[in-house]
């Protein structure tokens, strides 16, 4: 399918690959943990690129609540069934984020605030791709079968996929004006990333502080500020689709050199005793953000 053959997928695969085969305590290893960490979280600020505050007043009230609690619905969701399943708090809180907001990218920035195991990010990395892979094909046939129209459909996968690039792939099966409802929407999620690493901050920060008196972390860290200072940027209408076009290639990029580094500090035999049960989680949190959704799109019509 597709997306498994997008960079991002392929960066950390390939960084699984390069990080199992070199030796322990090689000399790379110090260049692969920069990139997992501060290459990682310039991309992140790089993204509030993406979207501006004109894109979230185009969607009106009625669609920013849906798209509101579709994001909480499918954060709290994965996280409660995680506990249900048995699954690691991290890799639930991860998989949660990926699927609420913007799958590869929302996972590595929660990452960067959580510091979960790389097998964790990784398995999350793989859940939201495998699930995205899978809307590209399925939920088309499922639009036709619900008779959503292209403006219905576009909103629906705005809101059920994960990955920006799944979105539009998804979307385009139908008509333009489904590609452009779902990127409005989509985009409106990605907007969300900000104050849910603040709310996980502000709560991991109150768990630290318990018998550190003066410990102070940041409440917010400082990536999800500069993600919010282009998001402004971008609001202000200064720059021209050139320059977008030119950060976006950049910050693509980094995302993969990034994720290679992600991918290196994996080890497989670790990743293979976090068991079956995260698939469940993933499968049934993909079913989950596609029924909240649609849900949303029918009351909103």
């Amino acid at each position: 399918m597709p997306t498994f053959a997008s960079p991002l997928f392929l960066a950390v695969f390939g960084g699984v690959i390069i990080g199992n085969l070199l030796p322990r305590g090689s000399r790379l290893q110090p260049g692969f943990r920069f990139a997992a960490t501060w290459l990682l979280r310039i991309g992140v600020v790089l993204l509030g690129l993406r979207i501006s505050l004109s894109d979230l007043l185009s969607i009106g009230a009625k669609g920013l609540l849906v798209v509101v609690i579709t994001v909480a619905v499918t954060f709290l969701g994965a996280q409660w069934l995680g506990r249900r399943l048995g699954v690691r708090p991290d890799l639930a809180l991860l998989v949660g984020t990926g699927y609420a907001i913007c799958g590869v990218s929302a996972v590595t920035a929660m990452n960067g605030v959580i510091r979960a195991d790389e097998e964790e990010a990784a398995y999350a990395i793989g859940l939201v791709t495998l699930a995205g892979s899978l809307s590209i094909v399925i939920l088309p046939i499922f639009g036709q079968v619900l008779g959503l129209d292209p403006s219905e459909f576009g909103t629906w996968v705005g809101g059920a996929v994960h990955d920006v690039a799944q979105t539009i792939a998804t979307a385009s099966t139908s008509t333009e004006v489904a590609t452009e409802s779902a990127i409005v929407i989509k985009l409106s999620r990605v907007a969300l990333l900000a104050p849910i690493i603040l709310a996980v901050t502000i709560r991991r920060r109150r768990q630290e502080l318990e018998g550190i008196p003066n410990r102070r972390p940041p409440i917010l860290p400082w990536f999800v500020v500069g993600f919010l200072a282009f998001v402004a940027l971008r609001s202000t209408g200064w720059l021209n689709e050139d320059i977008i076009g030119t950060v976006r290639a950049v910050e693509g990029w980094l995302f993969v050199i990034a994720l290679v580094g992600v991918g290196a500090g994996v080890d497989i035999s670790r990743l293979r005793q976090l068991g079956g049960r995260p698939l469940q989680l993933g499968m049934l949190t993909w079913v989950l953000v596609a029924g909240i959704s649609y849900l949303g799109v029918v009351l909103v019509n």
